[in-house]
């Protein structure tokens, strides 16, 4: 059985693109650690009016914001990933995210997951609109009108606003957030941190 101690919870929404460049290492790192990733949807919106916090790619201040955005290229070249910014960015997440925890214990999640990802942050779709979701999860071979009807369900609604609260009351106030065991660690940047944090875990186990 796995411990606490080794499994990854990746709290994330896919209209973050630091989100997504995490989650183009994130697997690969787990792999490489043999921890498991426990994949955590939750709403960003809902975690950012909890918690007073706001997106930065919105930021005000001008000099931070230029410095944003030569971080994200940065990270981006040393990546070597694909992006490309959304221009409908910023979309409101909260039918996808739905869509994403309905899709959470399907056989073909991972390939929906990294549709979806691809489909915002490399092929600059729209995915405020329900009509495009459709089309991205039908192009992942995912059965569309099924998890778009799922993800109206009450339980899966309850589940994913459980997921945000949760997310809140244990400190996230971002994504991406990874927490391994009560230990937080936020950003695509502090990936060595929590690298270390596994390690010093896994050796004194």
């Amino acid at each position: 059985m796995t411990s606490t101690t080794t499994t990854i919870e990746y709290f994330y929404d896919y209209g973050s693109p630091f989100t997504y460049l995490l989650d183009t290492q994130i697997t690969a790192v787990a792999d490489a650690l043999g921890a498991t990733l426990r994949h955590r949807p939750m709403l960003l919106g809902g975690v950012f009016k909890a918690t007073g916090n706001s997106s930065p790619m919105l930021e005000q201040c001008k000099p931070k914001a230029t410095y944003g955005g030569a971080h994200l290229r940065r990270v981006v070249e040393r990546y070597g990933c694909e992006f490309a910014f959304n221009p409908h960015f910023p979309i409101n997440t909260l039918t996808l995210m739905r869509v994403a925890q309905a899709a959470l214990d399907s056989d073909g999640f991972a390939d929906v997951h990294r549709a979806l990802f691809r489909a915002v942050w490399v092929e600059g779709r729209n995915l405020g609109e329900p009509q495009e979701i459709a089309a991205v999860l039908t192009e992942a071979g995912a059965d569309a009108e099924a998890l778009i009807a799922r993800a109206a369900d009450p339980e899966v609604k309850g589940a994913l606003r459980a997921t945000t609260e949760e997310a809140v009351e244990r400190g996230v106030f971002g994504a991406p957030t990874l927490l391994l065991g009560d230990e937080m660690f936020f950003g695509n940047d502090h990936v060595q941190y929590l690298v270390d944090a596994l390690d010093a875990a896994q050796a004194g186990a």
